[in-house]
């Protein structure tokens, strides 16, 4: 259905040259005719369209407002309905048509009841015009409650998880991982690199090399027995494992001397049996120092460091040789 109103303003001229023709006698004909006259050059200016005035809840509607000019014309802001029913859903821009302004608007309503779109406000040149009011009826929606099943409540169930609502919760945790995961990464790999490094070194250079690097760190000084004692058994439990081929990091002080030994006689190894009571002598010691909180002397320390020194250079194949061969020449 299409609702057509207008309205426009003055006509004195003409009503005055009705007046000198006919009198006074034809005034209400006059006014009369003056109505339907301002009515039809205002519906040449300014009307309004509504594709329908009744809607269902929820549905929408096309309202416009025609103006028949195109110069000067000034559109004023929208009017709804004094209880606020009625909402715009979509408000288009001005639309030009054959020397026509056409300004579109999409409404809609939620609440049911008949409510009335107040007039609206436009300018043509400066002059005001008014569209009229159009009356709109919003339906419910009828619910069919004799062919709709009833149902029992059903109980309130929790939406499951999804790896989405985790992430929104949990992200610092992700990034604390990823944290992490570099961090290993490059302490790892500094530590292959590290080891990369060693292995490329003989196991006697690597030990003797060790030994001085001890020495100038001076922890005897700054009374750190204990780790002093820590290092001195590594570097000689790393040397033996690399250059006899025995587990000797992993092994307690009583495995490694039981190794030792059973290679020694099983092989040709010729250890020499004083090396390994100096042996088993430092290795034992250092573990009081360690596990028991035992505190040797300076001369003992001494003592244990020249002897770390004798272990490896006997247990190394070359200084063995070089031994055996001065001891054949005398």
């Amino acid at each position: 259905m299409k609702k057509i109103c207008s309205i426009q303003g003055s006509t004195d001229k003409f009503y005055g040259i009705i007046r000198r023709s006919f009198g006074y006698g034809y005034l209400k004909f006059y006014l009369f005719f003056t109505f339907i006259l301002l009515g039809f050059l205002g519906f040449s200016q300014v009307s309004t369209e509504i594709d329908t005035t009744r809607i269902r809840i929820g549905e929408q509607m096309q309202y416009q407002i025609i103006v028949n000019e195109t110069d000067e014309v000034q559109f004023s802001k929208l009017i709804l309905d004094s209880l606020k029913r009625i909402e715009v859903v979509e408000s288009f821009e001005i639309d030009s048509l054959k020397n026509r302004l056409i300004k579109k608007y999409a409404l809609t309503s939620f609440d049911s009841g008949r409510y009335v779109l107040p007039s609206q406000t436009v300018f043509i040149r400066n002059k005001k015009f008014l569209t009229e009011s159009v009356i709109i009826d919003v339906a419910t929606v009828a619910v069919d409650t004799i062919k709709q099943p009833m149902y029992t409540i059903k109980e309130i169930r929790n939406e499951p998880y999804t790896f989405g609502d985790i992430l929104s919760e949990y992200w610092w945790l992700l990034v604390l991982l990823i944290v992490i995961a570099v961090i290993l990464y490059f302490v790892l790999r500094d530590k292959v690199k590290h080891y990369e490094r060693i292995n490329r070194i003989p196991p006697f250079d690597m030990a003797k090399q060790r030994l001085k690097e001890l020495d100038s760190k001076k922890l005897l000084e700054e009374n750190k027995i204990k780790l002093y004692y820590v290092e001195l058994t590594d570097i000689v439990r790393t040397f033996i494992e690399r250059e006899m081929n025995i587990p000797a990091l992993e092994s307690t002080t009583d495995e490694l001397l039981e190794t030792i030994t059973d290679f020694n006689s099983s092989s040709k190894l010729n250890i020499p049996e004083e090396t390994i009571k100096k042996l088993q002598k430092l290795l034992q010691e250092a573990d009081l120092v360690k596990f028991a909180k035992s505190k040797p002397l300076i001369d003992e320390i001494e003592t244990h460091r020249n002897s770390a020194e004798v272990i490896i250079d006997n247990l190394h194949p070359k200084t063995k040789e070089k031994n055996t061969e001065e001891d054949d020449g005398q």
